[in-house]
């Protein structure tokens, strides 16, 4: 009955993983088109807790960590030590600026040399987003502008170098991992999805429906009332 209805399948407390898992979808398609030359690791667990980097990007421009943060509607402002969401503070920068110190230590460990590692935060689904002063160690950038700016960045990395990183990047040992990863069920995830987009237009359905039968319960109403009337 509920399912009829267009109740979502997604209990409350898995709304905000859901949320964010879209929006790492969104990004990683986009990162999709950087082409030859550019590789890409998606959902990277680091250490032994249940943290895991978004996306990490290695290239002819150099490392990159991509923290996703999927605002879908909201105004984001961004100022050179804060990112506010409808004026709400977040943890945004401190987090991403951690991810890339972080992963610049683990492959320089692997790599036996200093890696250099750019965190950016990706902002997908904003209304609006305000820069009034650019971070100084984070680069916030909106889901569409990622594959130009990572591309228009200058070249640090030859392509030696960039393939030596990448292969040390999907070692699980550069991360401080078991060997074997739990891998996600991208089916499951899809089927979730489809269930959700369901229910979502059954809800606009069954509003729409109610919308459009407000003016017979009026006019019943009337009639009801004038019958009434000795």
């Amino acid at each position: 009955m509920q399912r009829f209805f267009g109740v979502s399948p997604l209990g409350r407390e898995a709304e905000p993983w859901y949320t964010g898992a879209l929006g790492e979808l969104e990004v990683a398609r986009r990162l999709a088109g950087l082409g030859p030359g550019w590789y890409v690791l998606h959902a990277v667990p680091v250490g032994s807790g249940a943290s895991d980097l978004d996306h990490v990007v290695i290239g002819p421009t150099g490392v990159f960590t991509i923290n996703t943060k999927h605002h879908r509607g909201q105004n984001v402002w961004v100022g050179a030590r804060r990112i506010l969401v409808n004026g709400q503070r977040t943890d945004h920068l401190r987090n991403a600026a951690y991810e890339g110190k972080r992963t610049s230590k683990l492959l320089s460990v692997s790599a036996r040399m200093l890696v250099d590692v750019t965190p950016i935060i990706a902002i997908v689904g904003a209304r609006r987003m305000t820069v009034r002063v650019r971070p100084y160690t984070v680069a916030v950038l909106r889901e569409f502008e990622l594959v130009g700016w990572l591309q228009r960045h200058p070249v640090t990395l030859t392509p030696e170098q960039v393939q030596q990183l990448a292969a040390l990047a999907a070692k699980p040992a550069t991360w401080q991992r078991a060997p074997e990863i739990e891998s996600v069920d991208h089916a499951a995830f899809e089927r979730l999805r489809r269930d959700i987009e369901r229910a979502r237009r059954r809800r606009v359905l069954w509003v729409t429906l109610s919308i459009a039968a407000l003016p017979f319960v009026a006019i019943s109403t009337v009639s009801a009332t004038v019958s009434a009337i000795p």
